[in-house]
């Protein structure tokens, strides 16, 4: 008898610039258009998905996107070799079964909505930001499995929060001083200074 319904998941990864981290990319969108960062299981209670990952004791965190899922593992467990045919499994069936990957409601409640966003209340200076990191930065860090979020702007210093692949990357302080930085100081000469946080 043929199955129908779902479709067949297939799951491939990528190396991220950061060797604690993994993209596991998909043939389906899992979450069209935007993107969540879960550190750790307490926050990771908005996504089903991310919540039956942190059951595997070498994941330190969660990062969901568009059409992939970007893992840190614990940098004391396990060879990236050994663990990934074990995460591609379980993503594969979780997806084909068709579960819920992140129940937006609760992330309305968690007010985790992206700071990215322009709102009316930005100034000038806020706004041009925002539209910068969503047009610019934003593509080019999802590639490596990351995102960078707006968190605050005062005083020509800018701060960003660094999520997914980014957060704790050796190189991703390289791309935000030299890539970052570099470019908001050309295109908006009132930041005089970028800095970054982890979430």
């Amino acid at each position: 008898m043929i199955k129908t319904g779902n479709p067949v998941i297939s799951i491939y990864t990528e190396m991220t610039p950061n060797p604690e981290t993994m993209k596991f990319v998909a043939n389906k969108l899992l979450y069209p258009g935007k993107s969540i960062d879960l550190p750790d299981e307490e926050s990771a209670k908005v996504s089903p998905l991310a919540l039956e990952l942190f059951t595997f004791p070498f994941i330190r965190s969660v990062f969901i996107a568009s059409n992939f899922v970007t893992i840190t593992k614990s940098n004391y467990t396990e060879e990236w070799d050994d663990i990934i045919p074990t995460i591609k499994q379980f993503l594969k069936e979780f997806l084909e079964e068709g579960k819920v990957i992140v129940n937006d409601e609760e992330v309305a409640r968690m007010k985790q909505e992206s700071t990215n966003v322009v709102s009316s209340d930005d100034g000038d200076v806020v706004k041009r930001i925002k539209e910068l990191l969503e047009n610019y930065v934003k593509p080019a860090v999802e590639m490596d499995g990351g995102a960078i979020q707006f968190k605050s702007y005062e005083d020509g210093k800018l701060n960003l929060t660094m999520q997914g692949s980014c957060s704790g990357c050796p190189s991703s302080m390289i791309t935000l001083k030299a890539g970052i930085e570099g470019m908001m100081k050309r295109m908006i000469p009132e930041v005089k200074e970028v800095v970054a946080e982890a979430e």
